[in-house]
């Protein structure tokens, strides 16, 4: 009975007449969507060979599996994605039924593989999966390192540790072994423990953070096993060395991943000896040296190869013709240009072609688009290819276009039917954005960094699948369509234009949004309440427009917010209070670094962007990616004090407002602050001494308020702006202490104690009269020691005229600097 892939229905349950099929010898059911509990019923099959119950998705588990017992001619057992989690003994269960053949465990939930059997009755074993079950214990202490008739081992993502066992060298009937995605970087051994395996056909050894030298690795593999081998899989590990030559002699190999290594060295020419290789990677290395056509020579099976992030020069005969017919093709950072490789010409009927970052600096040659019109994907970006697209791109087949950081002129045409990521960023194209949307499945539209102009038409709307838009750094003008079909929306980037009207209301619509950046633009308003809504929030970039009113209170609800810049608005009234509901903001995370990566990587630009009369790199405004930016504003009150537990702060900004009160006594628990700034307001009362154990302090401003007390002092604190410190509390006139020349009455204090000690009577009178007598005698010291001595008088008054001129000098740049930033 063969029911798999099938869909008998929701929460469907395996049913337990399946039992009473006694003469049943195979049993499939994988795939189907059940859910409960697997019955023990099927038990009662005692002449079944073949049971798979493997499941997808669905919700099925067992705590009991000792009814496979009962099955003393089961060869094949099959229960992958079935939660097994509740039993412990699995590995005795199964020891009890003798007959089998194929074992596969993959995705049980079990963990623990370390289980002692006495005797082992798996004598006829041939393939075990025990994949992506988190068994995290040494590798070594496994049971089924027994069972040497095995010939399909895969403990792929397992989180298994430690050196590999010595009983490893005597499975010589070993033909897959699939250690992948574990922490074996301890290799120590086995180069020894290879030499017998003379079978081996698959080695996947991926993703352990093995370190070592490939070469001396590779020479534990006898002789036998490189004529046989078909697949060896080392990609991602730390491994160093160059490619040992023994690889590029295995004549049978069809499959070789090295990538996401520390390979150093040329690519030995005898790689184009491997007449049956398929599949090649040797990406993200540090591989140099030239390409040839005799790299290629007799890889007439080749069917996708990946170059790319190495130090590698391709340089290919113009009459040369190739061997093999390409499926998928990787050279990005390979220096190919400056000028179009014809030998391109012969991968017409190639699906995926990456040549970015390749050095081209030539225009697209006439036979260019005809050759890759029917790839579905192709990468040109980051090169210095010039001239336009073809006004009619109709019956091209591409589904993701990239050729960002060009220098491409001329209009956007329209957008092809199968097309679902264009990103035609960083380019000098002009005019305006197509009228005439066709692109149903568009998922992705990158256009930012160019010079479109006009309107955003309403067919925009159409694009009802639409992710991720960005037009930003353009001159485009007017309203944003209200394109109220469209819900899927997680990144909509329009900054750095001349858009104006209100918030855009279709975005109540996009429960999903993610990034949103209107700054830069002429937007005005009130910011609707509803914005607390969106769950999902994290990046609101709004600075530089015309909103008004009171910052919405309900904006304190996106707690996945963790960038807020509404600075350089018309916002007035208090801060909102609830800042402790942003509770990405509270602990610092490692998503904020992978958000903050995958933002910046499609901001890559070669030159900083001219925007508003000042010269940015786009992106810097991020810089301190966990933020809040509230300057330039007419925010009135006290600072809330729950902006002390926002621990993964990194900058904070409320600096030109009107705010009032003194600064959080806790401020010193923001640990993560780098920057701070809170100049051009009312603030009173004295600096906190919590401010010094700011140990990430880089820039703080606290000038221009009304500020009071000694200046605390601390490590970091006196290491700020150290060419001239003083500027961060200027403006300030009840400061005193260092860096300010100007003394604290703490002196007066101690004054007190020490007469207070001495058991004698304090007169302010007397004390003040001393002090008047003593300046009167020292003035008079000085002015009779110029008077009489002319050598003196002429260095003093030459001494105060170059003071004079410096203090002239540094005023009138200070205030013309102020002045221009006003």
């Amino acid at each position: 009975m063969d029911l798999s892939m099938n869909c008998l229905g929701p929460n469907s349950v395996i049913p337990w007449f399946l039992g009473s099929m006694g003469n049943l010898r195979y049993l499939n059911l994988t795939g189907m969507p059940f859910t409960g509990r697997v019955p023990s019923q099927l038990g009662n099959l005692s002449k079944l060979h073949h049971l798979d119950l493997g499941q997808g998705y669905s919700e099925i588990y067992s705590t009991d599996i000792t009814w496979l017992t009962k099955l003393p001619l089961l060869q094949y057992l099959g229960m992958s994605r079935i939660n097994l989690s509740r039993i412990a003994d699995w590995p005795c269960t199964l020891n009890m039924v003798p007959s089998l053949r194929v074992i596969n465990l993959a995705y049980c939930s079990l963990d623990d593989a370390s289980q002692s059997l006495p005797y082992l009755n798996l004598t006829k074993l041939e393939k075990l999966d025990l994949s992506w079950n988190y068994l995290d214990h040494s590798i070594a202490s496994s049971w089924f390192w027994k069972v040497m008739s095995l010939k399909y081992l895969s403990l792929r993502g397992t989180a298994l540790f430690g050196k590999f066992p010595g009983a490893l060298g005597n499975m010589t009937s070993l033909k897959v072994l699939d250690l992948s995605d574990n922490n074996l970087n301890k290799t120590g051994n086995l180069k020894n423990l290879l030499k017998n395996l003379c079978c081996l056909e698959i080695l996947d050894l991926s993703r352990n953070f093995m370190i070592g030298d490939i070469e001396v690795l590779m020479e534990g593999l006898p002789q036998c096993t490189w004529e046989i081998l078909m697949e060896l899989h080392f990609h991602d590990n730390k491994l160093t060395g160059s490619i040992p030559p023994e690889v590029m002699n295995s004549t049978c190999l069809t499959f070789l991943d090295l990538s996401s290594n520390h390979f150093n060295g040329s690519v030995p020419t005898e790689l184009g000896s491997l007449k049956n290789l398929v599949d090649l990677d040797l990406s993200k290395n540090s591989l140099n040296g030239v390409i040839t056509e005799e790299h290629f020579a007799n890889l007439q099976c080749l069917k996708t190869i990946d170059l790319s992030s190495n130090n590698l020069k391709i340089v290919v005969d113009s009459n040369w013709r190739s061997p093999f017919s390409l499926q998928s093709a990787v050279f990005s950072s390979c220096q190919m240009g400056p000028l179009f490789p014809t030998w391109l010409q012969q991968l017409r009927g190639i699906d995926s072609l990456d040549i970015s970052s390749t050095a081209l600096e030539d225009k697209f040659p006439n036979w260019f688009w005809y050759t890759f019109s029917q790839s579905t994907y192709l990468n040109i970006s980051n090169n210095q290819i010039s001239g336009s697209l073809p006004a009619h791109m109709d019956g091209m087949a591409w589904e993701e276009l990239y050729l960002s950081s060009n220098r491409l002129t001329g209009s956007i045409p329209s957008l092809l039917t199968n097309i679902t990521m264009l990103d035609i960023s960083n380019n000098n194209f002009s005019g305006g954005i197509p009228s005439n949307f066709e692109a149903c499945r568009l998922r992705m539209l990158l256009i930012y960094s160019n010079q479109i102009g006009g309107y955003i038409p309403e067919s925009i709307c159409k694009l009802q699948q639409l992710l991720y838009l960005d037009l930003s750094n353009n001159f485009l003008e007017g309203e944003i369509p209200q394109c109220f079909g469209i819900k899927k929306m997680q990144y909509l980037l329009l900054g750095n234009n001349s858009l104006s009207g209100k918030f855009p209301a279709f975005l109540q619509n996009n429960p999903d949004l993610k990034f949103l950046d209107l700054a830069w633009n002429k937007f005005f308003g009130r910011l609707p309440t509803w914005i607390g809504d969106l769950e999902y929030l994290r990046f609101v970039l709004l600075g530089h427009n015309a909103f008004s009113d009171n910052i919405p209170v309900n904006i304190t609800s996106l707690g996945s917010l963790q960038y807020l810049d509404l600075s350089c608005n018309n916002f007035s009234g208090a801060i909102p209070w609830h800042l402790l509901n942003l509770t990405l903001m509270k602990t610092v995370q490692k998503e904020f670094m992978d958000m903050y990566d995958m933002y910046m990587a499609t901001r890559e630009t070669d030159g900083p962007v001219v925007t508003k009369g000042q010269q940015l790199l786009y992106g810097t405004t991020l810089a301190y990616f966990v933020s809040i930016d509230l300057s330039g504003n007419s925010l009135t009150g006290e600072i809330p004090t729950g902006v002390t537990s926002l621990a993964a702060l990194m900058n904070l900004n409320l600096s030109s407002n009107k705010l009032s009160g003194p600064i959080p006594d806790m401020i010193g628990a923001m640990q993560s602050l780098v920057s701070l700034d809170f100049s051009e307001n009312k603030l009173s009362g004295e600096i906190p001494s919590s401010l010094s154990s700011l140990t990430l302090l880089e820039a703080l401003n606290l000038s221009y308020n009304n500020l009071s007390g000694r200046i605390p002092s601390g490590r970091q604190l006196d290491t700020l702006n150290s060419d001239n410190r003083s500027l961060i509390y200027i403006g300030n006139s009840g400061l005193c202490g260092l860096p300010l020349h100007r003394g604290c009455s703490g002196n007066v204090t101690s004054i007190h104690g020490d007469l207070g000690s001495n058991k004698q009577e304090f007169d302010p009178l007397s004390f003040h009269f001393g002090l008047v007598l003593g300046l009167v005698v020292g003035l008079w010291v000085v002015f009779f020691a110029l008077l009489f001595k002319r050598t003196w008088r002429i260095a003093y008054f030459r001494l105060f005229d170059e003071v004079y001129d410096q203090v002239y000098v540094f005023v009138v740049v200070k205030w013309a600097s102020f002045a221009k930033n006003t």
